[in-house]
């Protein structure tokens, strides 16, 4: 159960602009300067997690959109209640029952309410390359490198439990003073210095070779259960980019262009305003009929559909129904929407028309998220399509 604490008015940041402290309110700058990009690092992305007394036990980061924290075990094992903290003092207490505990993977998952933190996105990697620069919360953002998997120990209150595939950090002598067991950095989110997605999760309480190097756990491979339709779920609505890009990102680009490309209102379900009695205005009507065959169409093996009709007769309304269908159901899935005008003569194949508007949509998405297009990665229609067709939610092209 989770009581609400007290929200203050204020906007937050999105990823890609500066951070501070990780865990108080002082100044305090990254081990080799501020970040840039869509991998920097942000206070406000944390949630810092405290006993009843105050006393700091860890950090975590928000994972959905319906507030869930993940941090690590060691910070929340063995208490009734936890009291956790967001930016502008917004606050929750939880108790027991609000906390999946995962020992076996120094992780947990807590369910809160009232915090207003935005989800990080997780990485879609199930391996991380040994020399790979992430950025960690411990003290305050600083930069460390993967040094390669290793073999460590958890010590929990009850028992021992040994996890495979740690990830081992090389962080420097101040960093490493910082990850020591109760100084608060237990939980928190290790980022991918180029993408902003999280790979794991640091812990202060995992014993290795006896290195002088911290670690974190790696949130993939998940096994199944809770913390996989978590993961699934943040794959599907928190949308990550470059070799991180997910269905969430490609909903994101799909989306974009429909709003670009297609006629007003296609997201919504319409072909024009509608509701505003202004000339073009075309109430949305559903033609059960057009509808059923669309149906069987996205859920068949064919892979061309014609929808033919006199000028007039509602084929870009139609079209415009499917689009929101499609992006507002239970299972959102990519659609991509194509202008006569995007046709040239020289296209070898309807996927130079489809290139041409996501590249489009690329830098709009690029520039509501304050990055270069390039820091988006591949968004090209092949790479799409093929993590569309993965998650088994296929990308229609409408023309």
């Amino acid at each position: 159960m989770a009581g609400r604490g007290p929200r203050t008015a204020g906007g937050r940041r999105r990823a890609g602009e500066s951070g501070h402290s990780a865990n108080s309110g002082t100044a305090s700058g990254t081990t080799r300067g501020a970040a840039s990009g869509p991998g920097q690092a942000r206070d406000e992305s944390l949630v810092r997690i405290h006993d009843l007394a105050g006393r700091p036990r860890g950090t975590g980061f928000v994972a959905d959109h319906h507030g869930t924290v993940i941090t690590s075990h060691e910070a929340v094992d063995g208490l009734p209640r936890l009291l956790l903290y967001a930016a502008e003092d917004r606050h929750c207490v939880v108790t027991a029952d609000a906390v999946t505990a995962l020992p076996e993977l120094n992780l947990a998952l807590v369910r809160t309410e009232g915090l207003g933190v935005d989800p990080l996105p997780v990485t879609v990697r199930d391996r991380i390359e040994t020399g790979a620069y992430v950025r960690i919360a411990a003290g305050c953002w600083r930069e460390a490198r993967v040094l390669g998997a290793a073999t460590v120990t958890y010590t929990a209150t009850d028992r021992f439990h040994l996890l495979d595939s740690a990830l081992e950090l090389a962080i420097g002598t101040a960093g490493r003073d910082a990850l020591r067991l109760g100084g608060g950095a237990a939980g928190g989110p290790v980022l991918d210095a180029a993408t902003g997605a999280v790979l794991g999760v640091l812990g202060t309480a995992l014993q290795g070779s006896g290195r002088d190097a911290g670690f974190a756990v790696p949130l993939l491979p998940a096994p199944a259960g809770p913390l996989a339709e978590l993961l699934g779920e943040n794959a599907a609505t928190v949308p990550a980019y470059g070799v991180d890009l997910n269905l969430a990102g490609v909903l994101e680009l799909t989306a974009t262009s429909v709003g670009q490309d297609g006629p007003s209102g296609a997201l919504a379900g319409y072909v024009g305003r509608a509701g505003t009695g202004t000339p073009g205005s075309v109430a949305p009507v559903q033609r059960a009929a057009t509808a059923t065959e669309f149906e069987a169409f996205t859920r068949g093996p064919a892979a061309v559909l014609a929808l033919v009709g006199p000028p007039g007769s509602g084929r870009t309304t139609e079209l415009a129904s499917l689009a929101a269908r499609r992006n507002r159901g239970a299972r959102p899935a990519p659609t991509l929407w194509l202008r006569g005008a995007d046709l040239r003569d020289d296209d070898t194949s309807v996927a130079d028309a489809a290139r041409r508007a996501l590249t489009r949509a690329a830098r709009i998405v690029a520039a509501s998220r304050s990055v270069q297009v390039a820091d988006l990665g591949d968004t090209t229609p092949e790479r799409l399509a093929h993590l569309a067709r993965t998650a088994d939610r296929p990308l229609l092209l409408l023309l």
